[in-house]
C-alpha cells in the first residue's frame, strides 16, 4: 500500500524529520517497506527557465527553422535555433537549458551545445509535451508577458514535489489502510513520546439536501451478507478531468486520474479506507436499488468489458431489471460514470467481509474495493464517507445534493467487548507500564474503557479493529504504541532444545546439496502452489484428474498444488534473466503433490499423495569467461557430466542403469535413467513452447531426480574393495544410423551380451536427426570403454571387439556406420 506524505500531512502536523517518520512507522508496525521521491512532472522542471525571444530571424539554410536569441536572466542572450512555426520575437517562452534532462514518450534528451545547419543552438524552446504539461506539439508554449525573465519552471508552473511511502501491510491491519488510518496511529506514537498531535478530520457538517428531486429507495432483501447501505443522489454534475491537486494525490500514490466523479471515490477511499461506488442514476431503472443474490448462471458486463457467469452466492446491486454492480467487487460497465453522466447515486455500504472474498476469488478480481471489504471495513464511517464525497463532487463537478441520506441498518453491529486486567498487560509484555499510560494510548486509538476498576479494565473495541477481540491482542496494541524496543532483553533465558534424530532422507539432502553448491549451484526455494496453465499442454503425460486445486486459491495464478517442479525453476530463471543474470546453475529440492485412485469421503484426502524430488536446472554460460579462458555454455554435455559425477559420488554404476530416449512435451531431446522399471532421473532440454510459457528464450536444461528411488539406489550400492586395473582402459566411438524406433537401451543390452569380457560400459553422447539423414532415421553417437585386466590390449584385439559389436547392431538393428 502506497501512502503520500503530502497527503498525510493534510491529517496530521509533522515537524519531526524523515527517517524518524519512517523509523516510527515501521516501529508501530507499519513496516516501510521504500520510499519514492514523486514529482507532478517527472525531472521537476529542473534546468528549465522562462525566457524572452530577442530577436528571431529565417535560417540562411533551412526553411523550417528560426534563429533566435532568447534571454533567460543570464549573463548572456542564448541563441537557440528553433523549428517551431509560432516561434516569433518578443514572445514570453518556455526554456530548457544546457544540461537539462527532458523525458518524452518514455525516452530521455540531455539538451547540448550543438550546431544546427551551421547555426549554433545552446538550449530549447519547449512545447506542452516536451516538458510534460500536456501532449499537444503543434508550436511552442507561449506564457503571459508579465512573468520576470529567469524564473524557474518549476516555480511557475507550481510543480509539486512529494515522498511516495510503500507501506508492507500486514493482512490483519487494514484499520491502517487508509490515510486518516496511518495518521491515527502516528499521531498516537508521537504523543506518547512527548509531541502532542492531533489528527484533523475533514469537517462535513455543511451536508444537507439542497432538494428532494431525485430519491432513490434501497431494499436489503439479503442482510447477511450486506449489513449497512447508505447512500444519496447529486444531480446537475459535470463529469470532467479532475482539478489538478486532486489529480497529484491520486498520481502519488500509482493510480490513474480517470474523471472527477471516480477520482473522488478513489481519492475517498485512500483517504478513509472506506470504498465507495458512483452509478448513473439515470441507468437505474424503476428508480429504485435492491442488495440481493441473483440466479445462478446469470450474466454480467463488468467495466473491464469481460462477460461474467454470476454464482447463485453472489450479492449484486441492482435496478428492477438487472444487476448493475458485483457488491464490493466490481462495477458494471452499463451503470458506470461517463462523460454524458448528469445524475449519479453514490453508495457507501458495509457489505460481509466472507460474501466478498468469495465472490472475488471465484471470479478472479482484486480490487481496492475488495481489499478492504474482505478484511473488515468500518460499518460506522459509512455516512461520514457518504457526507464527504458528496460535498466534494458538489464542490468539484457542480450540481445539488437532491436527497437526504438512506440508510438502511438492520441490526446494528456493536463494538467489540474485551475484559483485560492490568497484571495480565504487565505479565505478557514482560514490563510494568503505568495505569495512565495504558489509558492514554487506548484513548488514542479509539479504544474505549467502558469500565474501570482496580485491578481490571472492560473495553469497548471499535469495528474497525476487527483484529482487536481478545486480551493479548490489546496487550500488542499497547506494546506497538509504547515501543518495542523500549521492552529490556532478559539476562537470562530458560529454554530446551530436543534436538531430533537425524534420519537417511535429511542426510541424503545434506550430503547431495553440499555436492551441487560445491560446483557452483545455487539453491532455490520455489511455491508449491502453481499456475493450471502450465499443464494444459502436459494433459497426455499429467493426467488433469491428478491435480490437486485449492479449495479456495488466492488468485487463478496459484490455484493449484505443483505437479511438476520445474516450472519453480524456470520462473526463477526468468526472473534473473529479467534482472541481468542470464548465466544461472540452480538446484531445488521440493515435493510435488497429486491425486490417484478413489475418494473416500470419511478421510477426503487419503487419495492424496505427495513425492519428493531434485530438479538440477542450467541456463547460459556454465563456466565463465576470465583471463585465462573463454566462458563455455551449458549443454547436454555439461548436464550429463554432473549428473555422472553426482551418481559416482554416490557408488552408482551408470552402466547398470537403464538408459532410454524420452518421450515428453517437457523436453524438445530427453533421456531417462531407469533402476529396473522404476524412472530415477529424467533430463534434456527444455522444449521451446515451455520456456515461450514463460517468456525465457535462452536454452535451459533441466534434470529430475526421484528422491525415494535415488535413496533405493544409494542402499543397494555395496561398498567392496577392487584394486585399481594395472593396464589402461581403451575408448572407442561409433556413429550409427538407426531407425527412430530403436532405444538406447536395446543398444546396450546387444553389446553387452556380444561382448561381456571387456566391454565395461558404454555410453550415448548424441543424438541426431534432421539435414543428410532420412526421415526416419536418427544418427546415435555411442562411446564404448574396453579393458582387458590381465594385459594392455592391441589395435588388433580392439578392432576385432568392435567389429563384433557392429555386426551385431547390423543383424539386430539394420544399423550403418555414419
Amino acid at each position: 500500500m502506497k501512502i503520500s506524505l503530502n497527503w498525510l500531512m493534510d491529517y496530521i502536523p509533522l515537524t519531526i524529520e524523515r527517517e524518524d517518520l519512517l523509523h516510527h512507522l515501521t516501529d508501530i508496525g507499519l513496516e516501510v517497506g521504500g520510499t519514492e521521491n514523486w514529482e507532478s512532472v517527472p525531472g521537476g522542471m529542473e534546468g528549465i527557465v522562462i525566457g524572452k525571444v530577442t530577436a528571431c530571424e529565417q535560417h540562411s539554410n533551412a526553411d523550417k527553422l528560426k534563429v533566435t536569441r532568447v534571454n533567460v536572466g543570464a549573463d548572456e542572450e542564448l541563441p537557440i535555433v528553433c523549428g517551431a512555426p509560432n516561434v516569433a520575437e518578443g514572445q514570453t517562452v518556455v526554456v530548457a537549458t544546457v544540461g537539462t534532462k527532458l523525458t518524452m514518450n518514455g525516452e530521455s534528451l540531455v539538451i547540448k551545445k550543438a550546431k544546427l545547419r551551421g547555426e549554433a543552438s545552446h538550449g530549447m524552446i519547449c512545447a506542452e509535451d516536451e516538458i510534460g504539461l500536456g501532449e499537444s506539439h503543434a508550436g511552442i508554449m507561449v506564457l503571459p508577458d508579465d512573468i520576470k525573465v529567469g524564473t524557474p519552471a518549476s516555480e511557475y508552473f507550481k510543480i509539486e514535489r512529494d515522498l511516495s511511502i510503500e507501506i508492507d501491510l500486514t493482512p490483519n491491519r487494514i484499520d491502517a489502510a487508509s490515510h486518516l488510518g496511518v495518521a491515527r496511529d502516528l499521531a498516537a506514537r508521537l504523543s506518547f513520546e512527548g509531541i502532542p498531535t492531533e489528527v484533523t478530520r475533514p469537517d462535513v457538517s455543511a451536508f444537507k439536501a439542497d432538494n428532494q428531486d431525485l430519491v432513490i429507495p434501497v431494499e436489503i432483501k439479503n442482510p447477511e451478507a450486506c449489513k449497512r447501505y447508505t447512500s444519496c443522489t447529486i444531480s446537475g454534475v459535470k463529469v470532467e478531468a479532475s482539478p489538478q491537486w486532486l489529480q497529484n494525490r491520486l498520481r502519488a500514490i500509482g493510480l490513474s486520474p480517470i474523471n472527477n466523479i471516480v477520482d473522488i471515490t478513489n481519492y475517498v477511499l485512500h483517504e478513509t479506507g472506506h470504498p465507495m461506488h458512483a452509478f448513473d442514476a439515470d441507468k437505474i431503472v424503476g428508480n429504485k436499488v435492491a442488495v440481493e443474490k441473483r440466479k445462478q448462471g446469470e450474466k454480467f458486463l463488468a467495466l473491464d468489458e469481460l462477460e461474467y457467469e454470476l454464482h447463485a452466492d453472489d450479492l449484486m446491486i441492482c435496478n428492477s431489471e438487472k444487476s448493475m454492480c458485483i457488491a464490493g467487487v466490481f462495477g458494471g460497465i452499463d451503470s458506470g460514470v461517463k462523460a454524458e453522466t448528469t445524475k449519479v447515486f453514490l453508495e457507501s455500504a458495509w457489505f460481509d467481509p466472507v460474501h466478498v472474498r468469495k465472490t472475488a476469488r471465484r471470479h478472479g478480481m482484486n480490487t481496492d474495493a475488495s481489499f478492504r471489504y474482505e478484511r473488515g471495513a468500518d460499518p460506522e464511517i459509512t455516512v461520514y464517507a457518504l457526507k464527504r464525497a458528496a460535498l466534494l463532487i458538489k464542490t468539484i463537478a457542480g450540481g445539488s445534493i437532491s436527497s437526504d441520506i438512506s440508510d438502511v441498518y438492520p441490526e446494528k453491529l456493536l463494538p467489540f467487548s474485551v475484559d483485560i486486567s492490568y497484571d495480565y498487560i504487565n505479565r505478557l509484555l514482560g514490563e510494568e507500564i503505568s495505569k495512565n499510560d495504558i489509558r492514554f494510548i487506548l484513548d488514542k486509538l479509539d479504544i474505549k474503557i467502558a469500565k474501570e476498576t482496580e485491578t481490571e479494565l472492560s473495553l469497548s473495541v471499535p469495528r474497525y479493529r476487527n483484529d482487536v477481540q481478545r486480551a493479548a491482542d490489546v496487550c500488542e496494541e499497547i506494546l506497538r504504541i509504547y515501543g518495542y524496543n523500549r521492552i529490556p532483553v532478559a539476562k537470562k533465558v530458560n529454554a530446551s532444545i530436543n534436538i531430533a534424530k537425524e534420519d537417511s532422507n535429511e542426510r541424503l539432502m545434506q550430503s547431495s546439496s553440499d555436492f551441487l553448491s560445491a560446483r557452483g549451484f545455487h539453491e532455490i526455494m520455489s511455491n508449491s502452489l502453481s499456475n493450471l496453465a502450465y499443464y494444459e499442454k502436459l494433459s497426455e503425460e499429467v493426467n488433469p484428474e491428478s491435480i490437486v486445486h485449492l479449495a479456495n486459491p488466492g488468485s487463478s495464478e496459484l490455484s493449484i498444488m505443483r505437479r511438476e517442479l520445474i516450472f519453480g525453476g524456470l520462473e526463477s530463471i526468468a526472473r534473473n534473466i529479467n534482472h541481468k543474470q542470464s548465466d544461472l546453475k540452480l538446484y531445488e529440492y521440493g515435493k510435488i503433490y497429486f491425486k490417484a485412485g478413489e475418494r473416500d469421503e470419511a478421510h477426503p484426502v487419503n487419495n492424496h499423495f505427495e513425492e519428493k524430488r531434485l530438479g538440477i536446472w542450467l541456463s547460459g554460460d556454465f563456466d565463465a569467461a576470465n583471463w585465462a579462458q573463454t566462458g563455455s555454455k551449458s549443454d547436454f554435455y555439461r548436464l550429463k557430466s554432473t549428473l555422472s559425477a553426482f551418481l559416482d559420488a554416490y557408488g552408482i554404476d551408470i552402466s547398470s542403469l537403464k538408459l532410454n530416449t524420452l518421450d515428453s512435451k517437457l523436453f524438445d531431446f530427453g533421456l531417462e535413467y531407469k533402476l529396473k522399471k522404476q524412472s530415477l532421473v529424467r533430463f534434456g532440454l527444455v522444449s521451446k513452447a515451455i520456456r515461450k510459457q514463460i517468456d525465457i528464450e535462452q536454452e535451459v536444461w533441466y534434470a529430475e531426480f526421484r528422491v525415494d528411488v535415488l535413496k533405493t539406489a544409494i542402499d543397494k550400492v555395496k561398498n567392496r574393495f577392487k584394486p585399481l586395473a594395472k593396464f589402461p582402459a581403451v575408448h572407442r566411438d561409433l556413429a550409427l544410423l538407426l531407425d527412430k524406433s530403436i532405444r538406447f537401451e536395446d543398444l546396450q543390452q546387444t553389446a553387452m551380451q556380444a561382448e561381456r569380457k571387456y566391454l565395461k560400459s558404454m555410453d550415448l553422447f548424441d543424438v541426431y536427426e534432421g539435414d543428410g539423414i532420412e526421415a526416419e532415421k536418427k544418427s546415435y553417437a555411442v562411446s564404448f570403454v574396453l579393458q582387458d585386466e590381465e594385459k594392455t590390449m592391441n589395435d588388433k584385439q580392439i578392432d576385432k571387439i568392435m567389429q563384433k559389436l557392429l555386426k551385431s547392431f547390423e543383424k539386430d538393428f539394420d544399423a550403418k556406420l555414419r
